[in-house]
């Protein structure tokens, strides 16, 4: 599969523009910032639905686009939660952070501080295995209201587990220092704890805060959302629980009226989880033991912890929300270069997530001799069908308006070739982050 991106046109950049739906809505047309937009729909100040709208020099074009999602949009998910703030759990937030992005962590932790929420607390975790001599971080937490944790060991795992560990939240809530979080962020994830007390785990909606490059706009073209199809209904993910080899092997996502929208293998959570926008009872990450430190960012496996974790709440018997007003903008990677890097690196980090859940359990083994090449044919035919027909809304309330033209984006072969290349490295890079890992733990891994 050839690697350039020459086959397919540049795109040029695309408007973000959030639009209340229940308001006149906003006159939209071409210009410099770009001809065409990803819509998001709110209601009472929650995302409810997106649209890919191309734009002209006339609003009205745009208006007759966005008309059907004011109708199928309308009806409320569900009846608004209203939790006394006496009834919600204690919340941790932890931001694991190498400093390399000193102006994005300081605008998201402007927004930490201020959350909408009663008993919470901020926890930054300071990564880098070497600081410089002109360290930009004491100027960042100058005057804030956050703990600083130092952990010199190498790997995201290892710095989310040490911020677990300084925190005191009933719940432990996790993003990263690339992102930033919506007021109402903390109170959405806590008040689905507060709701739900079965759940173990919660994540949220994943929304790019700009499509302002061709790689951020191939990305979310080709992921259709952050870390699978984007969707704003709430949903319980609930283990099947099976007799023998397979029990939580598979797992469904059931709606709040009872009804399933989907079934799928308990390794296919990314769809509905990611590392940006979760959280998790303090009892599970205890009993699991952490996240996985042969996992994650900064080690040769360059991923796959966040999953892990909700693969292993899964395995466990343990149920994740989804929640859809728990929502988290993230900017995308702006560049190609590093926009192939990360896909290889996903691709890495799946399949050494695979390896190290069959090194925690082997039963692991047997359920996926069965179910990869299921999911593997799945995943394939997924990826042919987007490089074939490109990226368009694909949202339920989107669909309703497929009567009339939305902006379509052709999506480059390289994504795929990028992504694919990185399966088979996985296992290798695995034995190498386990390996070292051990040296860390021996002294024998330089960390100063």
């Amino acid at each position: 599969m050839a690697t350039t991106t020459a086959a397919v046109a540049l795109p040029g950049p695309r408007r973000v523009v959030r639009v209340d739906l229940d308001a006149p809505l906003p006159e939209l047309v071409a210009d410099d910032a770009g001809s065409s937009a990803l819509v998001v729909g709110y209601r009472a100040g929650h995302p409810v639905c997106t649209a890919d709208v191309a734009l002209t020099a006339d609003p009205a074009d745009a208006a007759r686009l966005l008309a059907p999602l004011v109708g199928t949009a309308g009806a409320p998910h569900r009846t608004p939660r209203v939790v006394p703030d006496d009834a919600l759990p204690s919340i941790s937030v932890v931001v694991s952070t190498v400093v390399d992005r000193v102006e994005d962590l300081g605008r998201l932790l402007d927004v930490l501080e201020h959350l909408d929420y009663p008993r919470h607390e901020v926890v930054v975790v300071d990564n880098r295995v070497r600081v410089p001599a002109d360290d930009p971080l004491p100027a960042v937490l100058a005057g804030r209201d956050v703990r600083l944790v130092t952990e010199r060991r190498p790997g995201l795992s290892a710095g989310r587990n040490a911020g677990v560990a300084a925190s005191h939240g009933d719940v432990v809530a996790f993003t990263d220092d690339d992102v930033q979080v919506d007021a109402g962020w903390l109170r959405a994830l806590g008040e689905r704890f507060a709701t739900e007390p079965g759940l173990d785990a919660v994540s949220g909606v994943i929304l790019p805060t700009e499509l302002a490059t061709p790689a951020q706009v191939w990305y979310e073209a080709y992921y259709g959302g952050f870390s699978g199809e984007r969707t704003f209904d709430p949903v319980t993910i609930v283990p099947d629980d099976v007799p023998g080899t397979m029990r939580h092997a598979q797992v469904a996502a059931v709606r709040p009226d009872g009804s399933v929208r989907g079934r799928f293998p308990v390794y296919g959570i990314g769809a509905y989880g990611a590392g940006a926008n979760m959280a998790f009872r303090r009892e599970l990450l205890e009993v699991v033991g952490g996240f996985d430190t042969t996992l994650g960012a900064g080690s040769p496996a360059r991923g796959g912890e966040d999953l892990a974790m909700f693969v292993e709440t899964l395995w466990r018997g343990g149920r994740v929300g989804f929640e859809p007003t728990a929502v988290v903008p993230h900017r995308h990677r702006r560049t190609v270069e590093a926009l192939h890097a990360q896909l290889r690196g996903n691709g890495v980090g799946y399949t050494a997530l695979l390896c190290a859940l069959v090194a925690r359990d082997r039963r692991h083994l047997a359920v996926l001799a069965r179910l990869v090449p299921l999911a593997a044919g799945r995943k394939v035919r997924g990826v042919v069908a987007t490089l074939r027909r490109g990226r368009g809304t694909d949202d339920a309330a989107g669909a309703a308006a497929a009567a009339a033209p939305v902006a379509v984006v052709p999506v480059p072969r390289s994504l795929a070739y990028h992504e694919f290349r990185g399966f088979p490295a996985g296992p290798a890079a695995w034995v190498r982050s386990r390996r070292r890992w051990r040296d860390v733990e021996s002294g024998r891994f330089p960390t100063r």
